[in-house]
């Protein structure tokens, strides 16, 4: 559903907005019970069963918007409750950082074949001659029907139906989730398990139901403007053409300056860091102490590598990510700052609450997040003048936000350091993908290889933070990237700093 506006996503803009209004008011936090009835209007339900229930998961949505836990879900219990817990300047997320809003969930079969009001009742049945459980019969008007208990869900009904009246339904969210981590509660309910999930952030926009969310920290970052501290927003180099048309690069770096943010800064400065590191780790380590080596940046990608494949575990690169870089580069030059990275990402948001990472990047929020930012200020980017260039990066820095873009970025420098070098690459995008990669890795396929793993397809630019469509964003970040004065990162005036920032 991604560059469609649905009703999920016009609710989630909405809460982001109410939430930073509030902050930005800073004063009356009892106003949060309000909310709901304001984002509900009336006493008629337009999406649910009742208005009630609708609210209801609004002001569960609206907590998860604080950085709150869910409520319980059994009993009433206030939308402001722990309200003291949010009201600080810095708040890192109580785990789990995914969410399920069991109210909101519509209890959706895992993995079911049925038959639609299209099957035809034929005379050859080949449905039921298939079926090798004898699972498929005939109803009294002649058409075919399915018993739940003997069907093994092999889909061969499916795969033979010549009117193609025979469908899978799977649930949305554990179809786009790439680790398994989706199952259900005693109520048939989506449960995600912790030990399995990355926080890769597919199943927050594939539930059509809106039931599954991630928490934020907008309200923080506003509360820690508002009380005086310097907070430089780092913009992942995904964030061209996030904000709409009229929103030229020079134009959000103005218009995040009127959200509070005293400097705006491009994470393409950490990415180009990162390919610079990242080859002369390649060459140090392939094939000398490790027959491959995987990019780093991608943290839901890394922790995924980690948790299922431990044993290549050490073939991932140690190498900061571009937004640690980017941050540690900020604070070099004012220690005295806060960093809020803005991005496509959730699973960032976990990887800037590591204890490695904490001092370099102090908040993480989505472009999303912030589009509700510029709904509660009003910003309007085509009455913005826009604000002076950015730092200078590279065009290679800047294509890590679409697929085979690290790769790329990285094997320019492998052949700026060694001209005679062959440089082998392979990538995969979404977490499925990903792992089938790993497998040939592991099965001695890609000795050699340098190898780039993206969660999202298409890469960053496919992230569920993002507000555009993925081709859309892929041209508009090259686009930007073409503009760039120096074209690969070894040439980036910022890669001589790299020994300064590891030390």
């Amino acid at each position: 559903m991604k560059g469609i506006e649905t009703n999920v996503k016009r609710i989630r803009r909405k809460i982001f907005e109410e939430i930073a209004k509030l902050a930005y008011e800073g004063k009356n936090f009892e106003k949060l019970e309000e909310l709901p009835h304001k984002i509900i209007e009336g006493e008629k339900a337009n999406f649910r069963s009742s208005v009630y229930l609708e609210r209801a998961i609004v002001g569960q949505r609206l907590r998860l918007a604080m950085g709150l836990s869910l409520n319980d879900g059994l009993k009433y219990e206030p939308v402001s409750k722990d309200i003291e817990k949010a009201i600080v300047g810095e708040k890192y997320y109580e785990l789990p950082l995914v969410n399920v809003i069991k109210s909101a969930c519509n209890a959706c079969p895992e993995n079911e074949y049925f038959v639609t009001n299209s099957c035809q009742g034929c005379l050859a049945k080949p449905c039921q001659e298939v079926c090798p459980k004898n699972a498929v019969s005939t109803n009294r008007e002649g058409k075919s029907v399915i018993d739940k208990e003997k069907c093994i869900r092999c889909g061969r009904c499916a795969a033979v139906c010549p009117y193609s009246a025979i469908v899978q339904l799977k649930r949305p969210c554990s179809s786009a989730c790439g680790v398994d981590a989706i199952g259900s509660d005693e109520h048939n309910r989506a449960e995600i398990d912790e030990e399995k999930c990355v926080s890769c952030g597919a199943c927050t926009i594939s539930c059509p139901f809106g039931a599954i969310s991630d928490k934020s920290q907008i309200f923080q970052v506003i509360y820690a403007m508002q009380h005086g501290k310097k907070v430089v927003a780092a913009v992942a180099p995904a964030f061209v053409g996030q904000f709409g048309d009229k929103a030229s690069p020079e134009k959000v770096k103005t218009a995040l300056k009127k959200l509070g943010f005293c400097d705006v800064v491009e994470v393409a400065i950490g990415a180009d860091l990162c390919s610079y590191g990242e080859a002369k780790e390649f060459l140090e380590k392939v094939p000398k102490e490790q027959p491959f080596m995987a990019t780093s940046c991608c943290p839901a990608w890394s922790v995924m590598a980690k948790k299922n494949f431990k044993d290549l575990a050490p073939y991932i690169s140690m190498e900061l990510t571009p937004m640690a870089f980017t941050g540690r580069f900020i604070k070099s030059k004012n220690k005295d700052v806060k960093v809020c990275f803005i991005g496509p990402c959730t699973a960032k948001k976990l990887e800037a609450f590591r204890k490695s990472v904490r001092s370099d990047v102090d908040f993480v929020l989505t472009f999303e997040e912030v589009m509700g930012m510029f709904s509660a200020k009003e910003i309007d980017f085509s009455n913005l003048t826009p604000d002076e260039e950015f730092l200078k990066t590279s065009g290679d820095g800047r294509k890590f936000a679409v697929s085979n873009g690290v790769a790329m970025a990285v094997a320019n420098c492998l052949k700026e350091f060694d001209k005679d070098k062959e440089v082998l690459f392979d990538s995969a995008q979404g977490l499925k993908n990903c792992k089938t990669m790993l497998l040939m890795a592991k099965a001695g396929k890609r000795d050699g290889y340098l190898l780039e793993g993206m969660a999202c397809e298409g890469g960053c630019v496919g992230g569920p933070g993002t507000l555009q469509p993925t081709p859309k964003a892929t041209k508009m970040v090259n686009d930007f990237a073409k503009d760039a004065e120096k074209v690969h990162a070894f040439e980036s005036e910022f890669v001589d700093s790299i020994d300064e920032l590891l030390d």
